[in-house]
Protein backbone atom coordinates (compact mmCIF):
# COMPACT_ATOMS: atom_id res chain seq x y z
CA UNK A 1 0.00 0.00 0.00
CA UNK A 2 1.03 3.46 -1.22
CA UNK A 3 2.82 5.32 2.29
CA UNK A 4 2.62 9.07 2.73
CA UNK A 5 4.97 11.14 4.90
CA UNK A 6 2.60 14.07 6.38
CA UNK A 7 5.34 16.50 7.91
CA UNK A 8 3.25 18.99 9.54
CA UNK A 9 3.75 20.65 12.99
CA UNK A 10 0.47 21.58 13.55
CA UNK A 11 -1.86 18.56 14.96
CA UNK A 12 -5.33 19.81 13.85
CA UNK A 13 -3.74 19.61 10.21
CA UNK A 14 -1.83 16.70 9.99
CA UNK A 15 -5.21 14.66 11.87
CA UNK A 16 -7.18 16.30 8.98
CA UNK A 17 -5.06 15.31 6.18
CA UNK A 18 -3.92 11.67 7.41
CA UNK A 19 -7.26 11.19 7.61
CA UNK A 20 -8.62 11.83 4.46
CA UNK A 21 -5.54 9.93 2.75
CA UNK A 22 -6.36 7.35 4.39
CA UNK A 23 -9.91 7.12 3.42
CA UNK A 24 -8.89 7.13 0.07
CA UNK A 25 -7.19 4.07 0.97
CA UNK A 26 -3.56 5.48 1.62
CA UNK A 27 -1.16 4.74 4.49
CA UNK A 28 0.12 7.64 6.35
CA UNK A 29 3.12 8.42 8.65
CA UNK A 30 2.86 11.72 10.61
CA UNK A 31 6.22 13.76 12.23
CA UNK A 32 6.32 17.60 13.60
CA UNK A 33 9.61 18.02 12.96
CA UNK A 34 12.07 19.02 10.22
CA UNK A 35 14.84 16.40 11.61
CA UNK A 36 12.82 13.62 11.99
CA UNK A 37 10.92 14.22 8.63
CA UNK A 38 14.35 14.19 6.84
CA UNK A 39 15.27 10.80 8.87
CA UNK A 40 11.53 9.27 7.52
CA UNK A 41 11.60 10.02 4.00
CA UNK A 42 15.22 8.85 3.48
CA UNK A 43 14.43 6.00 5.05
CA UNK A 44 13.18 4.05 1.71
CA UNK A 45 9.47 3.00 2.99
CA UNK A 46 7.90 6.35 1.65
CA UNK A 47 6.55 6.94 -1.59
CA UNK A 48 5.31 10.31 -1.17
CA UNK A 49 5.83 13.89 1.20
CA UNK A 50 3.58 16.52 2.45
CA UNK A 51 6.26 18.69 3.59
CA UNK A 52 5.52 21.77 5.80
CA UNK A 53 7.48 24.94 5.57
CA UNK A 54 7.39 26.20 9.19
CA UNK A 55 8.77 22.86 11.03
CA UNK A 56 10.85 22.97 13.93
CA UNK A 57 14.54 22.05 14.12
CA UNK A 58 15.17 22.21 10.08
CA UNK A 59 12.45 23.96 8.14
CA UNK A 60 10.85 22.55 4.92
CA UNK A 61 13.19 23.94 2.73
CA UNK A 62 15.96 22.73 3.99
CA UNK A 63 14.79 19.23 4.75
CA UNK A 64 13.97 19.11 1.14
CA UNK A 65 17.46 20.49 0.03
CA UNK A 66 18.90 17.64 1.73
CA UNK A 67 16.53 15.05 0.03
CA UNK A 68 17.48 16.43 -3.41
CA UNK A 69 21.18 16.92 -2.58
CA UNK A 70 21.36 12.71 -1.01
CA UNK A 71 19.61 12.40 -4.50
CA UNK A 72 16.71 11.11 -3.81
CA UNK A 73 13.82 11.16 -6.19
CA UNK A 74 10.66 11.22 -4.08
CA UNK A 75 7.53 13.08 -4.98
CA UNK A 76 7.45 16.04 -2.49
CA UNK A 77 4.14 18.86 -2.12
CA UNK A 78 5.10 21.56 -0.04
CA UNK A 79 2.32 22.68 2.42
CA UNK A 80 2.56 26.37 3.59
CA UNK A 81 0.26 29.53 4.68
CA UNK A 82 3.41 31.76 2.62
CA UNK A 83 1.98 32.95 -0.92
CA UNK A 84 3.93 35.42 -2.43
CA UNK A 85 6.07 34.39 -5.52
CA UNK A 86 9.67 34.59 -3.80
CA UNK A 87 8.20 31.45 -1.34
CA UNK A 88 6.93 29.39 -4.49
CA UNK A 89 9.64 30.01 -6.48
CA UNK A 90 12.10 29.17 -3.50
CA UNK A 91 10.06 26.00 -2.75
CA UNK A 92 9.82 24.40 -6.50
CA UNK A 93 13.77 25.62 -7.20
CA UNK A 94 14.58 23.50 -4.02
CA UNK A 95 13.05 20.67 -6.09
CA UNK A 96 9.60 20.66 -5.05
CA UNK A 97 7.34 18.55 -7.50
CA UNK A 98 4.06 20.65 -6.33
CA UNK A 99 3.22 23.76 -3.78
CA UNK A 100 0.22 24.39 -1.82
CA UNK A 101 -1.40 26.91 -0.16
CA UNK A 102 -3.00 27.09 3.22
CA UNK A 103 -6.00 26.96 3.96
CA UNK A 104 -6.68 24.32 1.08
CA UNK A 105 -9.68 21.93 0.25
CA UNK A 106 -8.99 18.22 0.68
CA UNK A 107 -10.02 17.56 -2.75
CA UNK A 108 -7.29 19.67 -4.31
CA UNK A 109 -4.63 18.26 -2.30
CA UNK A 110 -5.93 14.45 -2.95
CA UNK A 111 -5.97 15.37 -6.73
CA UNK A 112 -2.13 16.43 -6.66
CA UNK A 113 -1.13 13.49 -4.58
CA UNK A 114 -2.30 11.04 -7.13
CA UNK A 115 -1.25 13.14 -9.86
CA UNK A 116 2.24 13.18 -8.55
CA UNK A 117 1.88 9.28 -7.56
CA UNK A 118 1.14 8.59 -11.20
CA UNK A 119 3.69 10.58 -12.83
CA UNK A 120 6.49 8.23 -14.19
CA UNK A 121 10.49 8.90 -13.39
CA UNK A 122 12.11 10.46 -16.25
CA UNK A 123 14.56 8.95 -18.09
CA UNK A 124 14.91 11.24 -21.34
CA UNK A 125 17.60 11.44 -23.38
CA UNK A 126 21.46 11.34 -22.30
CA UNK A 127 22.41 14.81 -24.06
CA UNK A 128 19.74 17.48 -25.84
CA UNK A 129 21.43 20.15 -27.95
CA UNK A 130 20.27 23.01 -29.75
CA UNK A 131 23.10 25.49 -31.67
CA UNK A 132 25.45 25.70 -28.97
CA UNK A 133 23.75 24.80 -25.72
CA UNK A 134 23.66 21.63 -24.69
CA UNK A 135 22.24 19.64 -21.58
CA UNK A 136 23.47 16.60 -20.40
CA UNK A 137 20.17 15.08 -18.88
CA UNK A 138 22.01 12.02 -16.42
CA UNK A 139 24.88 14.79 -14.79
CA UNK A 140 22.35 17.21 -15.12
CA UNK A 141 25.13 19.41 -16.46
CA UNK A 142 24.64 22.74 -19.00
CA UNK A 143 27.06 24.04 -21.17
CA UNK A 144 27.42 27.18 -24.05
CA UNK A 145 29.67 25.78 -25.86
CA UNK A 146 32.77 24.01 -23.61
CA UNK A 147 31.61 26.89 -21.32
CA UNK A 148 29.56 25.23 -18.38
CA UNK A 149 26.29 27.02 -16.89
CA UNK A 150 25.44 26.49 -13.67
CA UNK A 151 21.49 26.09 -13.40
CA UNK A 152 19.24 25.51 -10.12
CA UNK A 153 16.73 22.40 -10.82
CA UNK A 154 14.13 24.31 -11.80
CA UNK A 155 16.00 26.25 -14.41
CA UNK A 156 17.42 23.08 -15.90
CA UNK A 157 13.81 21.60 -16.18
CA UNK A 158 12.55 24.61 -17.53
CA UNK A 159 15.88 24.65 -20.10
CA UNK A 160 15.21 21.05 -21.08
CA UNK A 161 11.47 21.70 -21.86
CA UNK A 162 12.92 24.76 -24.09
CA UNK A 163 15.48 22.30 -25.48
CA UNK A 164 12.90 19.73 -26.68
CA UNK A 165 10.61 22.48 -28.20
CA UNK A 166 13.19 24.24 -29.71
CA UNK A 167 11.46 27.04 -32.35
CA UNK A 168 7.67 26.71 -31.43
CA UNK A 169 5.81 28.50 -28.88
CA UNK A 170 5.18 27.43 -25.66
CA UNK A 171 2.31 29.20 -23.08
CA UNK A 172 2.86 30.14 -19.87
CA UNK A 173 -0.03 27.21 -19.37
CA UNK A 174 2.38 24.71 -20.91
CA UNK A 175 5.75 25.28 -19.25
CA UNK A 176 3.37 25.67 -15.88
CA UNK A 177 2.01 22.01 -15.98
CA UNK A 178 4.97 20.58 -17.33
CA UNK A 179 8.06 22.06 -15.87
CA UNK A 180 6.06 22.66 -12.22
CA UNK A 181 3.11 20.58 -12.42
CA UNK A 182 1.08 23.24 -11.47
CA UNK A 183 -2.70 24.10 -12.95
CA UNK A 184 -2.13 27.62 -14.66
CA UNK A 185 -2.82 30.68 -12.18
CA UNK A 186 -2.97 33.79 -13.55
CA UNK A 187 -2.02 35.56 -10.97
CA UNK A 188 1.34 34.09 -10.87
CA UNK A 189 4.33 34.95 -12.52
CA UNK A 190 6.56 32.10 -11.45
CA UNK A 191 7.52 31.42 -15.09
CA UNK A 192 8.27 34.90 -16.16
CA UNK A 193 10.96 34.94 -13.35
CA UNK A 194 12.40 32.26 -14.45
CA UNK A 195 12.84 33.32 -17.92
CA UNK A 196 14.20 35.80 -16.82
CA UNK A 197 16.81 34.27 -14.97
CA UNK A 198 17.74 31.88 -17.83
CA UNK A 199 18.10 34.90 -20.24
CA UNK A 200 20.60 36.24 -18.24
CA UNK A 201 22.31 32.98 -18.11
CA UNK A 202 21.69 31.91 -21.43
CA UNK A 203 21.83 35.59 -23.20
CA UNK A 204 18.69 37.65 -23.70
CA UNK A 205 18.24 36.60 -27.33
CA UNK A 206 17.96 32.77 -26.84
CA UNK A 207 14.41 33.00 -25.56
CA UNK A 208 11.65 35.53 -27.61
CA UNK A 209 8.29 36.87 -25.60
CA UNK A 210 5.58 36.19 -28.22
CA UNK A 211 3.36 38.58 -27.05
CA UNK A 212 0.00 37.19 -26.24
CA UNK A 213 1.26 33.63 -26.71
CA UNK A 214 4.06 32.96 -24.22
CA UNK A 215 7.77 32.20 -25.05
CA UNK A 216 9.91 30.60 -27.68
CA UNK A 217 13.61 29.05 -27.54
CA UNK A 218 15.58 30.31 -30.74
Amino acid sequence: MTRILIAEDEERISAFVAKGLESAGYQTVIVDDGAEALDTALGGDIDLVLLDVGLPTIDGFEVLRSLRGQGSPIPVIMLTARTSTRDTVDGLDAGANDYVAKPFKFDELLARVRSRLREPVSVGSITIAHGDVSLDVLTRRASIGAREIDLSAREFALTEEFLRHAGQVLSREQLLSRVWGLDFDPGSNVVDVYVRYLRAKFGAGRIVTVRGAGYRWQ
